[in-house]
Protein backbone atom coordinates (compact mmCIF):
# COMPACT_ATOMS: atom_id res chain seq x y z
CA UNK A 1 0.00 0.00 0.00
CA UNK A 2 1.28 3.77 -0.46
CA UNK A 3 1.82 6.45 2.06
CA UNK A 4 -0.19 9.09 0.65
CA UNK A 5 -1.59 12.41 2.36
CA UNK A 6 -4.60 13.71 1.21
CA UNK A 7 -4.62 17.58 1.05
CA UNK A 8 -6.90 20.34 -0.16
CA UNK A 9 -6.46 24.21 -0.18
CA UNK A 10 -9.35 26.70 -0.49
CA UNK A 11 -11.81 24.23 -1.49
CA UNK A 12 -15.16 24.99 -2.25
CA UNK A 13 -17.97 22.51 -3.60
CA UNK A 14 -21.71 21.81 -4.04
CA UNK A 15 -24.68 21.48 -6.41
CA UNK A 16 -25.65 23.14 -9.77
CA UNK A 17 -22.80 25.85 -9.04
CA UNK A 18 -24.25 26.41 -5.81
CA UNK A 19 -21.39 25.96 -3.03
CA UNK A 20 -22.39 23.95 0.22
CA UNK A 21 -19.16 23.83 1.38
CA UNK A 22 -16.50 26.94 1.25
CA UNK A 23 -12.41 27.49 1.99
CA UNK A 24 -11.87 23.64 2.75
CA UNK A 25 -8.33 23.55 4.04
CA UNK A 26 -6.96 20.37 5.43
CA UNK A 27 -4.47 17.92 5.09
CA UNK A 28 -4.73 14.65 6.43
CA UNK A 29 -1.75 12.26 6.47
CA UNK A 30 -0.61 8.68 6.72
CA UNK A 31 -0.56 7.14 9.36
CA UNK A 32 -3.68 8.60 10.84
CA UNK A 33 -7.86 8.59 10.95
CA UNK A 34 -8.84 12.03 10.71
CA UNK A 35 -12.41 12.55 11.52
CA UNK A 36 -15.37 15.14 10.03
CA UNK A 37 -17.88 16.02 12.43
CA UNK A 38 -20.87 18.66 12.68
CA UNK A 39 -24.75 18.65 12.29
CA UNK A 40 -26.78 17.44 9.78
CA UNK A 41 -26.62 19.29 6.67
CA UNK A 42 -23.33 21.04 7.26
CA UNK A 43 -21.57 19.69 4.05
CA UNK A 44 -19.95 16.75 5.65
CA UNK A 45 -20.72 14.30 2.71
CA UNK A 46 -20.07 16.97 0.34
CA UNK A 47 -16.92 17.22 1.34
CA UNK A 48 -16.34 13.12 1.20
CA UNK A 49 -17.83 13.18 -2.24
CA UNK A 50 -16.13 15.92 -3.41
CA UNK A 51 -12.61 14.53 -2.60
CA UNK A 52 -13.57 11.29 -4.19
CA UNK A 53 -13.67 13.17 -7.27
CA UNK A 54 -17.91 11.96 -7.27
CA UNK A 55 -18.44 16.10 -7.11
CA UNK A 56 -16.92 18.40 -9.33
CA UNK A 57 -14.98 21.43 -6.97
CA UNK A 58 -16.50 24.52 -7.39
CA UNK A 59 -12.99 26.41 -6.21
CA UNK A 60 -10.06 25.48 -5.17
CA UNK A 61 -7.62 22.28 -4.91
CA UNK A 62 -7.80 19.12 -3.92
CA UNK A 63 -4.45 17.36 -4.07
CA UNK A 64 -3.27 13.06 -3.91
CA UNK A 65 0.31 12.92 -2.49
CA UNK A 66 1.92 15.95 -4.30
CA UNK A 67 -0.15 16.08 -6.99
CA UNK A 68 -3.13 17.80 -8.00
CA UNK A 69 -6.36 14.59 -8.33
CA UNK A 70 -7.48 16.73 -11.54
CA UNK A 71 -3.78 15.77 -13.25
CA UNK A 72 -4.27 12.24 -12.20
CA UNK A 73 -6.27 9.49 -14.66
CA UNK A 74 -9.50 7.41 -13.05
CA UNK A 75 -7.18 4.63 -12.98
CA UNK A 76 -4.59 6.28 -10.89
CA UNK A 77 -7.03 7.76 -8.56
CA UNK A 78 -8.75 4.35 -7.96
CA UNK A 79 -4.89 2.46 -7.28
CA UNK A 80 -4.19 4.88 -4.78
CA UNK A 81 -7.92 6.03 -2.93
CA UNK A 82 -10.79 3.60 -1.88
CA UNK A 83 -14.20 4.45 -1.46
CA UNK A 84 -16.44 3.00 1.77
CA UNK A 85 -19.56 5.23 1.36
CA UNK A 86 -23.38 5.04 2.85
CA UNK A 87 -24.91 3.71 -0.48
CA UNK A 88 -25.67 0.08 -0.22
CA UNK A 89 -24.66 -2.49 -2.86
CA UNK A 90 -27.15 -5.34 -3.50
CA UNK A 91 -25.06 -7.53 -6.18
CA UNK A 92 -27.02 -10.58 -7.68
CA UNK A 93 -25.20 -13.70 -7.98
CA UNK A 94 -22.09 -12.24 -6.04
CA UNK A 95 -20.21 -14.53 -3.39
CA UNK A 96 -18.47 -12.18 -0.75
CA UNK A 97 -14.78 -13.36 -2.74
CA UNK A 98 -16.70 -11.64 -6.16
CA UNK A 99 -17.64 -8.72 -4.10
CA UNK A 100 -14.32 -8.28 -2.68
CA UNK A 101 -12.25 -8.74 -5.27
CA UNK A 102 -14.25 -5.74 -7.62
CA UNK A 103 -11.40 -4.19 -5.72
CA UNK A 104 -8.92 -5.52 -8.00
CA UNK A 105 -10.08 -4.22 -11.45
CA UNK A 106 -8.31 -1.36 -11.48
CA UNK A 107 -5.49 -3.76 -11.64
CA UNK A 108 -7.07 -6.19 -14.33
CA UNK A 109 -7.49 -4.83 -17.52
CA UNK A 110 -10.47 -4.72 -19.46
CA UNK A 111 -10.89 -7.96 -19.75
CA UNK A 112 -11.09 -8.37 -15.60
CA UNK A 113 -8.91 -11.23 -15.24
CA UNK A 114 -7.56 -11.92 -11.75
CA UNK A 115 -3.57 -12.89 -11.99
CA UNK A 116 -2.26 -14.63 -9.35
CA UNK A 117 -0.84 -11.51 -7.25
CA UNK A 118 -4.90 -10.07 -7.45
CA UNK A 119 -6.04 -13.25 -5.86
CA UNK A 120 -3.38 -13.34 -3.41
CA UNK A 121 -4.24 -9.05 -2.69
CA UNK A 122 -8.09 -10.72 -1.96
CA UNK A 123 -7.43 -13.25 0.35
CA UNK A 124 -5.10 -11.14 2.09
CA UNK A 125 -7.80 -8.70 2.82
CA UNK A 126 -10.53 -10.95 3.77
CA UNK A 127 -7.97 -12.29 6.00
CA UNK A 128 -7.25 -8.68 7.41
CA UNK A 129 -10.62 -8.10 8.06
CA UNK A 130 -11.40 -11.64 9.60
CA UNK A 131 -13.71 -12.08 6.44
CA UNK A 132 -12.59 -14.85 5.21
CA UNK A 133 -14.72 -17.60 6.39
CA UNK A 134 -17.62 -15.58 4.46
CA UNK A 135 -15.60 -16.36 0.89
CA UNK A 136 -18.43 -18.18 -0.22
CA UNK A 137 -21.34 -17.01 0.93
CA UNK A 138 -23.82 -14.83 -0.76
CA UNK A 139 -23.16 -11.51 -0.23
CA UNK A 140 -27.16 -10.70 -0.38
CA UNK A 141 -27.21 -13.43 2.59
CA UNK A 142 -25.24 -11.72 5.08
CA UNK A 143 -25.69 -9.79 7.90
CA UNK A 144 -25.24 -5.57 7.67
CA UNK A 145 -21.89 -5.79 10.12
CA UNK A 146 -20.71 -8.64 7.88
CA UNK A 147 -21.53 -5.95 4.67
CA UNK A 148 -18.99 -3.39 6.48
CA UNK A 149 -16.52 -6.04 6.87
CA UNK A 150 -16.56 -7.30 3.04
CA UNK A 151 -16.88 -3.84 1.68
CA UNK A 152 -13.61 -2.86 3.98
CA UNK A 153 -11.85 -5.67 2.58
CA UNK A 154 -12.98 -4.41 -1.03
CA UNK A 155 -11.19 -0.78 -0.32
CA UNK A 156 -8.44 -2.79 1.39
CA UNK A 157 -7.98 -4.34 -2.28
CA UNK A 158 -7.04 -1.72 -4.20
CA UNK A 159 -3.95 -1.08 -2.24
CA UNK A 160 -4.80 2.49 -1.53
CA UNK A 161 -2.72 4.80 0.28
CA UNK A 162 -5.95 6.86 1.64
CA UNK A 163 -9.70 5.28 2.32
CA UNK A 164 -12.59 7.49 2.63
CA UNK A 165 -15.39 6.70 4.43
CA UNK A 166 -18.86 8.11 4.97
CA UNK A 167 -20.37 6.98 8.50
CA UNK A 168 -19.11 3.27 8.08
CA UNK A 169 -20.54 1.96 11.00
CA UNK A 170 -24.71 3.58 9.95
CA UNK A 171 -26.29 0.42 10.05
CA UNK A 172 -24.55 -1.60 12.59
CA UNK A 173 -25.17 -2.78 16.18
CA UNK A 174 -22.86 -1.61 19.00
CA UNK A 175 -20.77 -4.97 18.76
CA UNK A 176 -20.02 -4.21 15.32
CA UNK A 177 -19.70 -0.26 15.34
CA UNK A 178 -16.63 -1.39 17.69
CA UNK A 179 -15.41 -4.24 15.96
CA UNK A 180 -15.49 -1.91 12.47
CA UNK A 181 -13.70 0.65 14.33
CA UNK A 182 -10.78 -1.42 16.16
CA UNK A 183 -10.11 -3.25 12.98
CA UNK A 184 -9.54 0.12 11.29
CA UNK A 185 -7.66 0.97 13.92
CA UNK A 186 -5.07 -1.37 13.86
CA UNK A 187 -5.29 -1.49 10.00
CA UNK A 188 -4.24 2.32 9.90
CA UNK A 189 -1.57 1.78 11.95
CA UNK A 190 0.04 -1.26 10.19
CA UNK A 191 -0.56 -0.43 6.69
CA UNK A 192 0.30 3.16 7.43
CA UNK A 193 -3.23 4.22 5.53
CA UNK A 194 -4.56 7.92 5.44
CA UNK A 195 -8.40 7.36 6.54
CA UNK A 196 -10.81 10.16 6.35
CA UNK A 197 -14.57 9.51 7.50
CA UNK A 198 -17.50 10.96 8.46
CA UNK A 199 -19.30 9.89 11.90
CA UNK A 200 -22.43 11.13 13.88
CA UNK A 201 -21.20 9.01 16.78
CA UNK A 202 -19.20 11.68 18.52
CA UNK A 203 -18.51 9.60 21.15
CA UNK A 204 -16.47 6.98 18.73
CA UNK A 205 -15.14 9.80 16.85
CA UNK A 206 -14.00 11.13 20.21
CA UNK A 207 -12.44 7.96 20.62
CA UNK A 208 -11.25 6.39 17.44
CA UNK A 209 -9.22 10.03 16.20
CA UNK A 210 -6.04 11.74 15.69
CA UNK A 211 -7.65 14.22 14.24
CA UNK A 212 -11.25 15.97 14.37
CA UNK A 213 -12.84 18.33 11.53
CA UNK A 214 -15.73 20.09 12.70
CA UNK A 215 -17.55 21.15 9.83
CA UNK A 216 -20.72 24.01 10.41
CA UNK A 217 -22.60 26.13 7.45
CA UNK A 218 -20.42 24.39 4.92
CA UNK A 219 -17.06 25.60 6.54
CA UNK A 220 -14.57 24.31 9.06
CA UNK A 221 -15.17 25.51 11.91
CA UNK A 222 -12.94 23.71 14.39
CA UNK A 223 -9.90 21.49 13.53
CA UNK A 224 -7.53 19.34 16.04
CA UNK A 225 -7.10 16.49 18.49
CA UNK A 226 -9.80 15.06 19.93
CA UNK A 227 -8.23 16.96 23.36
CA UNK A 228 -8.42 19.96 21.88
CA UNK A 229 -11.67 19.93 20.07
CA UNK A 230 -14.38 18.03 22.84
CA UNK A 231 -15.48 20.10 25.94
CA UNK A 232 -19.21 20.06 27.10
CA UNK A 233 -19.36 23.69 26.00
CA UNK A 234 -18.02 23.82 22.22
CA UNK A 235 -19.81 20.34 21.40
CA UNK A 236 -23.07 22.18 22.68
CA UNK A 237 -22.31 25.12 20.49
CA UNK A 238 -21.17 23.15 17.46
CA UNK A 239 -24.28 21.20 17.24
CA UNK A 240 -27.03 24.07 18.62
CA UNK A 241 -27.97 22.02 21.77
CA UNK A 242 -30.40 24.31 23.57
CA UNK A 243 -32.33 21.43 24.92
CA UNK A 244 -30.29 18.80 27.26
CA UNK A 245 -26.12 18.93 26.58
CA UNK A 246 -23.41 16.85 25.84
CA UNK A 247 -20.77 14.80 28.63
CA UNK A 248 -17.21 15.04 27.22
CA UNK A 249 -16.07 12.78 30.34
CA UNK A 250 -18.50 10.56 29.79
CA UNK A 251 -19.08 10.24 26.08
CA UNK A 252 -22.98 10.88 26.30
CA UNK A 253 -25.45 13.10 25.53
CA UNK A 254 -27.97 13.77 28.23
CA UNK A 255 -31.37 14.99 28.31
CA UNK A 256 -32.94 18.43 30.32
CA UNK A 257 -33.02 18.11 33.84
CA UNK A 258 -36.22 17.71 35.44
CA UNK A 259 -37.51 21.02 36.97
CA UNK A 260 -39.34 22.42 39.78
CA UNK A 261 -37.54 21.85 43.71
CA UNK A 262 -36.01 18.84 44.77
CA UNK A 263 -38.74 15.96 46.38
CA UNK A 264 -35.71 13.89 46.70
CA UNK A 265 -32.07 13.85 48.24
CA UNK A 266 -29.70 11.31 47.04
CA UNK A 267 -26.32 10.50 48.90
CA UNK A 268 -24.04 9.21 46.38
CA UNK A 269 -20.40 9.12 44.91
CA UNK A 270 -18.17 6.89 43.30
CA UNK A 271 -20.80 5.48 40.72
CA UNK A 272 -23.34 4.69 43.14
CA UNK A 273 -25.77 7.24 42.52
CA UNK A 274 -25.86 7.17 39.05
CA UNK A 275 -28.96 4.26 38.80
CA UNK A 276 -30.67 6.21 41.04
CA UNK A 277 -30.38 9.87 39.20
CA UNK A 278 -31.49 7.47 35.95
CA UNK A 279 -34.57 6.10 37.21
CA UNK A 280 -35.12 9.24 39.31
CA UNK A 281 -34.93 11.11 35.97
CA UNK A 282 -36.62 9.04 33.68
CA UNK A 283 -39.95 9.25 35.96
CA UNK A 284 -39.65 13.06 35.84
CA UNK A 285 -38.61 13.60 39.91
CA UNK A 286 -36.92 16.42 40.47
CA UNK A 287 -33.66 15.01 42.93
CA UNK A 288 -30.52 16.55 44.80
CA UNK A 289 -27.55 14.65 45.35
CA UNK A 290 -24.76 15.16 47.35
CA UNK A 291 -22.10 15.30 48.65
CA UNK A 292 -20.09 14.92 45.75
CA UNK A 293 -16.36 15.71 45.74
CA UNK A 294 -15.59 17.46 41.93
CA UNK A 295 -13.43 14.91 40.85
CA UNK A 296 -16.00 12.21 41.52
CA UNK A 297 -16.78 10.03 38.53
CA UNK A 298 -20.74 10.65 38.69
CA UNK A 299 -20.21 14.43 39.46
CA UNK A 300 -20.97 15.43 35.65
CA UNK A 301 -23.76 13.32 35.14
CA UNK A 302 -25.58 14.52 38.75
CA UNK A 303 -24.45 18.32 37.62
CA UNK A 304 -26.72 17.71 34.29
CA UNK A 305 -29.27 15.54 35.82
CA UNK A 306 -29.62 16.86 38.95
CA UNK A 307 -31.80 20.19 40.55
CA UNK A 308 -29.45 20.69 42.92
CA UNK A 309 -25.59 19.17 44.11
CA UNK A 310 -24.08 20.16 46.92
CA UNK A 311 -20.30 19.32 46.28
CA UNK A 312 -16.84 19.61 47.81
CA UNK A 313 -13.14 20.18 46.45
CA UNK A 314 -11.19 17.18 45.30
CA UNK A 315 -9.44 15.50 47.65
CA UNK A 316 -10.39 17.19 50.22
CA UNK A 317 -12.45 15.60 53.42
CA UNK A 318 -15.86 16.91 53.40
CA UNK A 319 -16.20 19.95 55.86
CA UNK A 320 -18.37 21.83 57.73
CA UNK A 321 -20.05 23.97 54.96
CA UNK A 322 -20.97 21.05 52.37
CA UNK A 323 -22.37 19.02 55.50
CA UNK A 324 -24.35 21.53 56.68
CA UNK A 325 -25.98 22.71 52.64
CA UNK A 326 -26.33 19.04 52.29
CA UNK A 327 -28.25 18.77 55.37
CA UNK A 328 -30.40 21.80 55.25
CA UNK A 329 -30.98 20.81 51.38
CA UNK A 330 -31.80 17.05 52.26
CA UNK A 331 -34.18 17.98 54.89
CA UNK A 332 -36.56 20.03 52.56
CA UNK A 333 -36.71 17.02 50.92
CA UNK A 334 -39.39 14.29 50.92
CA UNK A 335 -37.19 11.31 51.07
CA UNK A 336 -33.26 10.73 51.41
CA UNK A 337 -31.62 8.20 49.48
CA UNK A 338 -28.17 6.90 50.49
CA UNK A 339 -26.47 4.66 47.31
CA UNK A 340 -23.04 3.84 49.44
CA UNK A 341 -22.28 1.26 51.09
CA UNK A 342 -18.96 1.67 52.03
CA UNK A 343 -17.70 5.10 53.50
CA UNK A 344 -13.94 6.17 53.51
CA UNK A 345 -12.45 8.95 54.94
CA UNK A 346 -13.07 11.70 52.43
CA UNK A 347 -16.70 11.15 52.26
CA UNK A 348 -16.90 9.82 56.33
CA UNK A 349 -19.21 12.96 56.64
CA UNK A 350 -21.73 11.31 54.33
CA UNK A 351 -22.53 8.26 56.75
CA UNK A 352 -23.23 11.47 58.90
CA UNK A 353 -25.82 12.68 56.76
CA UNK A 354 -27.26 9.01 56.12
CA UNK A 355 -27.32 8.39 59.64
CA UNK A 356 -29.04 11.58 60.51
CA UNK A 357 -31.58 10.69 58.03
CA UNK A 358 -31.96 6.86 58.72
CA UNK A 359 -35.45 6.64 59.84
CA UNK A 360 -36.71 7.97 56.63
CA UNK A 361 -34.22 7.64 53.80
CA UNK A 362 -33.55 4.22 51.74
CA UNK A 363 -30.50 2.51 51.56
Amino acid sequence: MKNLSLRTEDLSAGYDRSPVIRNISLNARPGQILTLIGPNGAGKSTLLKTLAQQLEPLGGTVFLGKDPIKSLSANEIAKSMSLLLTERIDPELMTCRDVVATGRYPYTGRLGILSAEDHFKVDEAMALTHATELSERSFRAISDGQRQRILLARALCQDPGVLLMDEPTSYLDIHHKLDLLDLLRRLVKEKNLTVIMSLHEIDLAQKVSDVVVCIKNGQIDRMGTPEEIFSDEYIKTLFDIEQGCYLTYCGSPELPKSGGKPSVFVIGGGGSGIPTYRRLHRQGVAFAAGVLHKNDLEYPIACALASEVIVEEAFEPIGDEAFENAKALASSCDDVICCLTKFGTLNARNRELFMHFSKRSHH
